[in-house]
């Protein structure tokens, strides 16, 4: 009896509510991954780089921080120091001054440093390909070393940001999973490899324009609205809401 309620549980497991259809998780995702495709079809890294090491820097920066401001700082940063060799070079001090707008300068300095001199150190300055050199830099977790496998060499990686997180929550393809690597394992079951990298950025851009984190999200102008585990209740609120001001 034990053994048919895990196979059970496991099997349910698999499927999310629809609107009384039933669906699974890599069905959900599949559908998801080609609406968005074609919502933001331009969808990719809304950090400036053109090298993987500047890269690495700018995503360190951009812990608590907006892309935005981090690619208007980095442009000092870079400029006075242009290569990987320049930077281990410098105090992690002077890179503080000029990345402090970013937020925990001194920890970000320190990590940037460090990272930079074990690149010039054990790398021969040059970024590592693969995901176990990655996570030992400074600085890098499994975010990090996604990003740079999925946008500087084009292998699979799946990103796990606060946008994906709250996304894969609400539209269904997790079930309240919030810490990172967990919704990262559990995604990798329902992924294609190839589409892993691009889905996490179409996720970004769909998170800030319509799936909100700070406002009620714009479910009315949703792509994936009909296969959201969350928009029953979403309009629910809606309705309610607009029946209130009569």
């Amino acid at each position: 009896m034990k053994q048919y309620k895990m196979a059970r549980e496991k099997r349910d497991s698999q499927f999310a509510p629809l609107g009384g259809i039933h669906m699974t998780k890599k069905e959900r995702a599949a559908i998801a991954i080609e609406r968005l495709k074609k919502e933001y079809p331009d969808a990719g890294c809304t950090l400036d780089y053109n090298e993987a090491w500047k890269l690495l820097v700018s995503v360190r920066l951009a812990a608590q921080c907006t892309d935005e401001r981090v690619n208007v700082i980095v442009k000092d940063l870079f400029a006075k120091y242009p290569g990987v060799e320049a930077l281990a070079a410098a105090e992690p001090e002077d890179i503080e001054a000029i990345v402090r707008p970013c937020g925990l300068g001194k920890s970000k300095a320190r990590d940037i440093s460090k990272c930079m001199r074990m690149l010039r150190d054990e790398f021969g300055g040059r970024v590592p390909d693969n995901f176990d050199d990655l996570m030992k830099l400074p600085g890098v977790g499994r975010k990090s070393a996604n990003l740079i496998m999925g946008d500087v060499f084009g292998k699979p990686a799946i990103v796990t940001d606060t946008h994906c997180i709250r996304l894969c929550n609400r539209i269904g393809l997790v079930d309240d999973i919030k810490e990172p690597k967990k919704v990262e394992m559990a995604l990798w079951k329902i992924i294609p490899p190839e589409e892993g990298s691009d889905f996490c950025h179409r996720l970004v851009f769909h998170g800030r324009d319509v799936c909100t984190a700070r406002t009620t999200p714009h479910c009315e102008r949703c792509c994936l609205k009909d296969i959201c585990k969350a928009y029953p209740e979403y309009k629910k609120q809606a309705e309610e809401k607009a029946a209130k001001k009569k």
